[in-house]
């Protein structure tokens, strides 16, 4: 019965070398091809020497076992001087020992690393997140006097220069802003956080929206600049007043439900940062119950089915559809309608932003 047993062991033995074996002689080829890529000191070419040297001992010491096993499962009388083998693999184990520890230390140090590497990946892919959400946040404050809400569709670039706004400006004034600057990446982002910012406090220093407008472009338009511009639509509400008056600079046409259609809200001005020079005007409408303004970006209109573009029309189309719908309705249903338009991924980012007046 002890023979049959050890023979088993001996092949269990010789089944787990020919695996070990296995992996040792493909980590033979990394080391060798880590080696020749990243020299022969490298941690890379180091740490899969390691692993190398480890399979082997491995591979050796269940090669022991089993001619042991086997061995003692064939020899008659005391057999037990064959398992003297096995120190074969712990004298190795002593002595390269030292060379173990250290290649586990140098094991621990590269996870480390690899783990630092994970984070500083994680926050780079968090940063273009948390800048859209300064300059496009998902809830905007509640108002008294107005459902609010807006939406923020990012495209397929890390960062664009797609922003909205909504604050109060006295106890009956309402600033609503959006826009959006030309270009994408790190550049148009930060012009639109500063432009976003200034013009909250040219509104609070200016009664009139194109006035702030004037005075936002004036400090904006500069050479260093390159080929930047903005396009910007401001509307200042009066809860007391009952009225909506705006300033748009070369911005896509806000919508407005009044008296029982929907109007264009068209610019009343050109790109910021064109000139230092350029003037804009404000128009002023007033306000009924249940009114509602719809601001966006051109990545709604544009949005394309082959050479067809979503357009203005569409967008008018939709608020007409259901103008009692809830703002944060309004805004996915915007969105969600253009999606089902275009015959491919819209590339740009949509920014949408819904006032309506109770």
């Amino acid at each position: 019965m002890t023979n049959v047993i050890l023979l088993v062991v001996a092949g269990a033995c010789a089944i787990a070398a020919g695996v070990w074996a296995n992996s040792a002689r493909r980590l033979q080829k990394v080391a060798h091809r880590a080696e020749h890529e990243f020299g022969r000191i490298a941690d890379a070419t180091t740490v899969a020497r390691s692993a190398f040297r480890k399979d082997i001992h491995t591979a050796v010491l269940y090669s022991v076992l089993a001619t042991a096993s086997g061995l003692g499962a064939l020899v008659n009388g005391d057999a037990t001087w064959l398992f003297i083998l096995v120190l074969i693999p712990v004298v190795v184990s002593i002595v390269f020992g030292r060379d173990f520890v250290r290649d586990s230390r140098l094991a621990e140090g590269r996870l480390h690393l690899e783990r630092r590497a994970e984070e500083v990946l994680s926050q780079d892919e968090l940063a273009p997140q948390k800048w859209a959400e300064r300059l496009a946040p998902e809830h905007l404050p509640e108002l008294d006097g107005f459902e609010v809400s807006g939406l923020y569709s990012p495209g397929t670039g890390m960062m664009a220069g797609d922003f909205y706004d909504v604050f109060r400006l006295g106890p009956t004034r309402i600033a609503a802003v959006i826009g959006d600057v030309t270009g994408h990446g790190i550049d148009p982002s930060i012009t639109a956080f500063q432009t976003k910012y200034l013009l909250r406090v040219h509104l609070r220093q200016f009664r009139d929206p194109a006035q702030a407008l004037e005075e936002l472009n004036r400090q904006m338009a500069s050479p260093d600049r390159g080929e930047e511009m903005v396009s910007l639509f401001v509307a200042v509400l009066d809860t007391e007043a009952a009225t909506l008056r705006y300033a748009s600079a070369g911005h896509p046409a806000a919508w407005l439900w009044h008296d029982r259609d929907v109007r264009p809200l068209r610019a009343t001005g050109p790109l910021l940062m064109l000139d230092a020079g350029l003037t804009y005007v404000s128009r002023e409408v007033d306000l009924d119950d249940g009114d509602v303004l719809v601001l966006y970006t051109d990545g709604l209109s544009e949005a394309r089915a082959g050479d067809q573009q979503f357009g203005e029309e569409r967008v008018a189309g939709v608020i007409r559809r259901d103008p009692g719908a809830a703002p944060a309705t309004l805004v996915k249903a915007l969105v969600e309608s253009a999606r089902d338009f275009a015959r491919q991924p819209i590339t740009d980012d949509i920014a949408i932003v819904a006032l309506r007046r109770s």
